[in-house]
């Protein structure tokens, strides 16, 4: 969507199980969706659109081993060689002693690498302007959203019938 100068016919449905019958409607009728959008996630919709599982989780993964090597690593290197103090009775290396830390850097390299991940895959970065159909997409209406520029009469208003032969309380078209 971030092609300027997009024409897109959109239709705004009030449920989400209306939206999933639409979506199998336009597939069934080999129609190709631009984007759907929703105000929270919807169950079963990512196959039904053929999207791939997220790898975010993979992306998680690495951060957090990177940050568990980091906080067992440091923790070694200061308590063996840098400043090696018996305190408590313990040796240098009292690997039960550092759990506590590596476990918290673990945590911390986990969530801050994913939403850094996520933030640059997804283009959410501060002072980035998306644009939006409507505003009601982020509220409580579900949007189907069809490639508008370049097509027919004939095609548009196919995807008009389309729109209201599915249930959509509205339909609009908007150049983005």
């Amino acid at each position: 969507m971030k092609d300027q100068n997009t024409d897109v016919l959109y239709g705004l449905y009030d449920d989400e199980q209306d939206l999933l019958k639409a979506v199998k409607e336009a597939k069934d009728q080999h129609l190709e969706i631009m984007d759907v959008f929703t105000p929270f996630p919807v169950h079963g919709l990512d196959p039904l659109l053929g999207l791939a599982e997220s790898r975010l989780h993979i992306a998680g993964f690495v951060y957090g081993a990177i940050g568990c090597l980091f906080g067992f690593g440091f923790m070694t290197w200061v308590f063996t060689r840098d400043w090696p103090i018996i305190f408590g009775g313990k040796p240098y290396f009292s690997a039960p002693a550092f759990i506590p830390v590596t476990f918290e850097l673990t945590v911390l390299f986990a969530s801050v690498g994913m939403v850094v991940t996520f933030y640059t895959i997804c283009g959410l970065w501060p002072g980035v302007k998306n644009p939006t159909l409507d505003d009601r997409i982020t509220d409580d209406k579900f949007c189907i959203a069809f490639n508008a520029s370049g097509a027919e009469d004939s095609e548009v208003d196919k995807l008009k019938g389309f729109f209201s032969g599915t249930g959509a309380s509205e339909v609009n078209m908007k150049t983005i």
